[in-house]
């Protein structure tokens, strides 16, 4: 009978294993991250990974791609339809209702570092499923200089972490009084060009005209650039906020660019839009960016509340690190390695470690089984700067050797003196 062969198990494309090596850029950016955001006033929340699927279909839109391709549903033992997060601003609203933080002073300012996202989409670099991302929101203000706010500490969080090379992106896209003139205008203007669309734009012309200007189809893009702007269809209310917030941005020294063709992905988005984009080419020079979304909170039931926010892709931030050669923080790593040699000596380098480690100084013990040089061998290639020996001529002194891995020096030092001399 033959023997079925086991399958080797590996992770599901498009979700990729955090290693050892990599975690020095995932800290380097969380501490920027946490450490510009609270900076601003800003407080850092969490949102469950799991959420109900209408909190997602009615917040991002039923006809945005993540919702109609991209998102991870499952039907619960209770029948009830839920979704793996796609996306944090709808999540966050309604933690804001949920929990009343309307009764907090206003704006209340919220950040998150580092939660996992899930879209089902062809994986590429920077663009996995499982991904993770930083998302800032300022909720229940709608004056400009929130806006500013938003934009500027997007722009900072890049500087802090050292990125070159940057560009922003601005515009704004009306809001519901003077918007449906504008998509009327984009409608009327692709209607005219509606052999020319791609299989997907011509659904997007019919159900969100918008979208049209997002598309990255190439042969689609003469006709962007040729696509009515929403500048020209900007009510006076609008047109003030944006020069408002344009004037603002320039006090705070923060460079952009007007790009009448960004919209965005995501249906929420009210007045601003902004983008941070790299230099490089292709379809994922972008970092991040976000938005105004003041008709979202009340799309989740509550009353009606602006907001504004930005979500960063982290691996895009970290391969963009690699790229431009910014090395993280080196992790202060294993300070001590306990070497042994013999059962006894073995017992007392296990309390040993565990004496070095209570006192706030990181340790390992020596692999089981492995000679004393093999023990060198190994601490050596860690680059450990100090390796304490134990064996049965040490016990019966009551001493342990500590070896500097850096001078190359060595000395014995009682076994009750040890972690006070390394200390």
């Amino acid at each position: 009978m033959a023997i079925k062969e086991r399958k080797t198990l590996q992770a599901l494309r498009g979700m990729v294993d955090i290693l050892p090596e990599e975690q020095g850029y995932w800290r380097y950016v969380r501490e920027a991250t946490v450490s510009v955001c609270e900076g601003y006033g800003y407080g850092q929340i969490d949102t469950p990974i799991l959420e109900d699927y209408s909190l997602f279909s009615r917040g991002v839109g039923e006809v945005t791609d993540i919702v109609e391709k991209e998102m991870y549903t499952i039907t619960d033992k209770g029948g009830d339809t839920i979704a793996l997060r796609p996306e944090a601003t709808a999540a966050v609203c309604r933690a804001y209702l949920e929990h009343g933080l309307h009764n907090k002073p206003q704006p209340v300012r919220l950040y998150s570092v580092g939660m996992p996202m899930f879209r089902y989409a062809r994986p590429q670099a920077g663009r996995l499923r499982q991904f993770h991302q930083i998302n800032v929101e300022a909720i229940g203000d709608a004056d400009a200089t929130i806006d500013a706010e938003v934009v500027a500490l997007c722009w900072q969080l890049f500087r802090k972490l050292g990125l070159k090379g940057l560009s922003l992106q601005l515009n704004s896209i009306g809001d519901p009084k003077c918007r449906p003139g504008y998509v009327e205008a984009l409608r009327s203007y692709y209607s005219q060009q509606e052999g020319r669309l791609c299989r997907e734009c011509k659904s997007r012309l019919e159900r969100n005209p918008l979208r049209l200007l997002d598309c990255k189809v190439p042969g689609c893009q003469p006709l962007i650039e040729g696509a009515p702007r929403s500048a020209d269809y900007l009510c006076e209310e609008c047109q003030a906020h944006f020069q408002a917030l344009t004037r603002y941005l320039g006090l705070m020294e923060v460079p952009f660019t007007r790009e009448h063709r960004l919209v965005r992905g995501l249906d929420y988005y009210t007045r601003t839009v902004f983008e941070v984009q790299t230099s490089e080419e292709g379809q994922q020079n972008a970092l991040g960016g976000g938005g105004r979304y003041d008709g979202l909170i009340e799309e989740l039931g509550g009353r009606p509340t602006p907001g504004v926010g930005f979500a960063v892709g982290m691996e895009r931030v970290i391969l963009n690190l690699k790229r431009q050669g910014i090395e993280p923080p080196a992790s202060p790593g294993t300070r001590v390695f306990v070497a042994y040699v013999g059962q006894e000596a073995k017992a007392q380098a296990v309390g040993l470690v565990s004496r070095l480690v209570r006192s706030g100084v990181s340790a390992m013990l020596g692999p089981a089984g492995k000679s004393l040089k093999a023990q060198l061998r190994q601490a050596g290639s860690m680059g450990v700067p100090y390796v304490l020996i134990l064996g049965d001529q040490e016990l019966e002194k009551g001493v342990v050797v500590l070896r500097d891995m850096t001078r190359r020096e060595q000395r014995e030092v009682g076994l009750e003196e040890v972690i006070e001399q390394i200390r």
